[in-house]
């Protein structure tokens, strides 16, 4: 059957218009960019405050650095924080030293790191699709900028790649690390630059990127890509040929001098403490042993892939099958410029199965294969346009696409049963489903379905992905950043209350103690240690402790959850409540109320 598509003439004209002025399409892509990332990942980025419990510790440390001025252990609560390398903190701390020590800039490293790439994956698509113009010896400004723009609204405008672009910790600037050395590494490559005694630059980029990765999340950031490019190369048989072109001796060389004298300085500051805690435990071990009880299934990934880059995962598979990548020859006979996507292939299957073989399992570690999908997914797209057939294959997708819509839609007017009671904010999910904004992102998705449909049955394929990147930009707008508000001020401003008001009751030498679940929040907003008990009878045994030393203050402060003040058991006239926020309250114990009351028990025994 005869495939009918809309009539695209007004845009390519529209858009031919616009080539034909350099200055103009340059804006138009420059406004585009800014848009889609400020949506993204700058929108009320510092209106939220910080997110128990790993983001905090990251803020902290690098307010840490800032303050002592020692910029190469980093350290949180007053004991060393050896999880990460430097980056992350250097860089959080330069924008505290900046624009002050806040919520914008502990993120602002995140959200610019994602903006970063997903400029250049713009650049780097857009240049391709310019060299097959000029291979196929036609002019389609309309599918080289369209395809461009797919590609970096989907790259932007996906969950996982929201969420790690707006929250202070590593994970982004690793991803932006990694993936910018990748197509560096592609352009470098498609090049096809004559052997010199130097890499091109882009090949320099790439290097210096790869630093950048391995200062922010150590040996991973160099073995991951090289795997990646390593394997492409491999596949192709170009890699004697890639060898001699990026000189990777002289690239190591490179890596060696930028990453090497931090590495040197926090081993020779802190010795075997330091390569115990960050090479073995948080590399080694989380690869070959379950840490801290993150383990998964042997499927979890592709349940994050799922929807992490919803809604536009479901056409990852059809994106990559019509590649054919088995067929070698075919791929190995094409210009080197024309084979971005068997590249984006070799990326996203890459991390996706060196992260599945790591036993220690966390969502947030295949995020560097987002803008591969991304990639894939657009490239996909950009067959439909403006042909007018399509495989059989997209079809399906398309449908598929419809019945996850469906689903989610379905869900989200039942959220409140599916998900549990959080033990933090207990009324947080029957909030989100009485005010009304679940119900908003049923419609949203159910409408999207509808309209999917309405597509697939009249044949304009290509409509189908802005379809989804319209109900994605609705649901983050209407659903999303509401309900982050309503989970900031049910899970979140509890605590920066009660940390505000412990700072100005805090008298000199007066410890602050937190029982319960480890809230590294309370120690960025109060700007003080905090001693972190778990259990009730740990908080017991410690105040009794202090109040048989001699040399104790006066009081203690003690912040706690209702319930584990209720363990506690502790008699009216032992504490004084100065102020309950949420489910934690904030009191003083007088130490010497508690000695008094110990004798009282020992004089009557």
């Amino acid at each position: 059957m005869r495939l009918k598509l809309s009539d695209h003439s007004s845009v390519d004209q529209w858009i031919n218009k616009i080539e034909q002025r350099p200055a103009l399409a340059v804006t138009i892509s420059t406004v585009w960019l800014l848009l889609i990332n400020y949506i993204a990942f700058v929108w009320n980025l510092g209106n939220i405050g910080l997110i128990d419990e790993t983001e905090p510790l990251f803020a902290e440390a690098s307010r840490q650095m800032l303050v002592t001025g020692d910029w190469i252990t980093p350290f949180f609560n007053g004991e060393t924080r050896f999880d990460k390398p430097a980056l992350i903190y250097w860089c959080q701390a330069i924008t505290y030293s900046i624009m002050g020590v806040n919520e914008w800039a502990a993120r602002i490293p995140s959200a610019l790191a994602a903006t970063g790439v997903t400029c250049l994956a713009f650049y780097a698509i857009q240049w391709h699709f310019a060299k097959k113009d000029q291979l196929e010896q036609v002019a389609n400004p309309t599918r080289r900028y369209l395809t461009a723009a797919i590609a970096s609204a989907l790259m932007a405008l996906n969950p996982e790649m929201i969420v790690w672009g707006r929250v202070g910790v590593s994970d982004m600037l690793l991803t932006g690390c990694i993936a910018s050395a990748l197509l560096c590494f592609f352009l470098g490559y498609a090049q096809n630059s004559s052997p010199s005694p130097f890499p091109n630059k882009c090949y320099l980029a790439c290097y210096v990127l790869i630093t950048g990765a391995i200062l922010t999340k150590g040996p991973v950031g160099i073995v991951l890509p090289g795997l990646i490019m390593i394997t492409f190369a491999l596949y192709l048989g170009k890699f004697w040929e890639l060898w001699r072109e990026m000189r990777p001796i002289l690239g190591m060389g490179i890596v060696f001098t930028l990453s090497a004298p931090w590495y040197i300085l926090v081993t020779w500051r802190n010795g075997w403490n330091f390569i115990n805690t960050f090479f073995v435990y948080h590399n080694i071990e989380r690869f070959t042993e379950v840490v801290n009880g993150h383990s998964a299934p042997w499927y979890f990934y592709f349940l994050v892939v799922l929807l992490g880059f919803a809604p536009y995962s479901v056409f990852i598979p059809v994106s990559i099958a019509r590649l054919k990548f088995w067929q070698r020859s075919h791929w190995k006979s094409q210009e080197r410029s024309q084979q971005l996507g068997l590249f984006a292939c070799f990326w996203f299957l890459g991390v996706f199965c060196f992260f599945s073989i790591s036993v220690t399992k966390l969502p947030s570690y295949v995020l560097p294969l987002m803008p591969a999908a991304a990639i894939l997914v657009a490239l996909s797209w950009s067959n439909l346009y403006p042909n007018t057939q399509t495989a059989q294959a997209f079809r399906i997708s398309s449908w598929v696409n419809v019945a996850f819509l469906s689903t989610v839609g379905v869900a989200l007017f039942n959220i409140s049963h599916i998900i549990g009671i959080d033990p933090a904010a207990p009324e947080l999910y029957e909030q989100i489903q009485n005010s009304g904004i679940a119900n908003v992102g049923g419609i949203i998705w159910l409408t999207g379905a509808v309209v999917i449909s309405i597509l697939i049955l009249t044949y304009r394929w290509s409509t189908i992905i802005t379809i989804n990147l319209v109900g994605f930009v609705a649901f983050l707008s209407l659903v999303l950043m509401p309900a982050l508000f309503l989970m900031d001020q049910q899970r979140q401003e509890p605590l920066r209350l009660l940390s505000a008001i412990a700072v100005k009751e805090k008298q000199p030498n007066e410890e602050l103690v937190m029982v319960g679940f480890k809230k590294p929040t309370v120690t960025f907003y109060t700007h003080n240690n905090v001693n972190y008990l778990k259990f009730s009878q740990q908080a017991l045994d410690h105040i009794h402790n202090q109040a048989a030393n001699k040399t104790h203050p006066a009081s203690l402060l003690l912040l706690t959850e209702q319930k584990k003040l209720i363990d506690m058991n502790l008699p009216p006239d032992n504490y004084k409540n100065i102020a309950t926020k949420g489910a934690y309250n904030l009191i003083r114990i007088p130490l010497q109320r508690i000695k008094q009351n110990k004798k009282e028990k020992t004089d009557i025994s």
